[in-house]
């Protein structure tokens, strides 16, 4: 099937750790396939194991470090409870707003690594971007945002939605204003801003987000995300399922949600 590609190139960046790999293969595959920009690279920021090595090289994906994006790694985060484990979590949020010194393009594309898109995405149109929105959200995260920004979150809907197009300048530019907030690096200042007590206090979507609905309102366009949870892996999806799932659905999420428990090795 062909399809036109228009609009910028972009560079693509997907966080990603060993237990994502069942899922992460189609997850790539998809954004190739569905995603109607030319793509520049498809960036794996990861921990340095052989298994995510070598799929880097089959997928013919760009490896980064993830101990070389920030000035921390996730042993200088300690986001945890007794009874939850949150550190790993929040280190991939903070990887994803270093994507501005990864990239090289102007947009860069931020995609979870459970996630798989079913059906074509464009992310510019006549100049505006598109976001993915959803009508729910975590109140702690607009608590943090207040903290973080000085402002209350315009909110529209929520930005929660495991993808979004990030404008470089525009990113870079959110961190500077956080860093002269502050007075800190902009990834100590979210952490400082956070109820560490709470087990979602965080989400680098719905910051960026509301930070640029705060400043250009008319640069967006907002549409429904149309995406779909399921407990099962990304592996085990047919092909017809998936065609099914794609008459209603943009998305696919394929959440493995008990890597946030103590009890669970992380």
């Amino acid at each position: 099937m062909s399809h036109t590609l228009e609009g910028p190139a972009i560079d693509v960046l997907i966080p990603a750790i060993e237990k994502d790999l069942a899922t992460l293969p189609h997850v790539v595959d998809a954004v190739r396939k569905q995603v109607r920009h030319p793509i520049r690279s498809v960036m794996i920021v990861a921990p340095r194991k052989e298994r995510i090595l070598d799929f880097c090289r089959r997928k013919a994906c760009t490896f980064v470090d993830e101990n070389t994006v920030l000035p921390i790694t996730k042993k200088d985060i300690n986001y945890r409870s007794r009874t939850w484990e949150r550190s790993g979590w929040l280190f991939q949020q903070l990887l994803k707003l270093g994507g501005d010194k990864l990239c090289t393009a102007d947009y860069f594309l931020v995609i979870d690594a459970d996630t798989v898109l079913i059906a074509p995405h464009r992310f510019r149109t006549a100049g505006k971007t598109i976001f993915y929105c959803r009508n729910w959200s975590q109140p702690e995260y607009f608590t943090t945002y207040r903290k973080l920004m000085g402002r209350k979150a315009v909110r529209p809907s929520s930005f929660v939605t495991h993808y979004m197009l990030f404008e470089r300048s525009r990113l870079s530019r959110m961190k500077r204003e956080i860093e002269a907030r502050h007075g800190v690096p902009w990834y100590t200042a979210i952490m400082r801003s956070m109820n560490r007590t709470r087990q979602f206090a965080f989400s680098e979507f719905e910051t960026y987000g509301n930070y640029h609905y705060a400043k250009n309102p008319g640069g967006m366009v907002l549409k429904k995300a149309r995406n779909k949870s399921l407990s099962m892996s990304g592996s085990n999806l047919s092909t017809a399922a998936a065609a099914k799932y794609a008459r209603v659905y943009r998305s696919l999420s394929f959440h493995k949600r008990k890597g946030y428990s103590r009890t669970s090795k992380s």
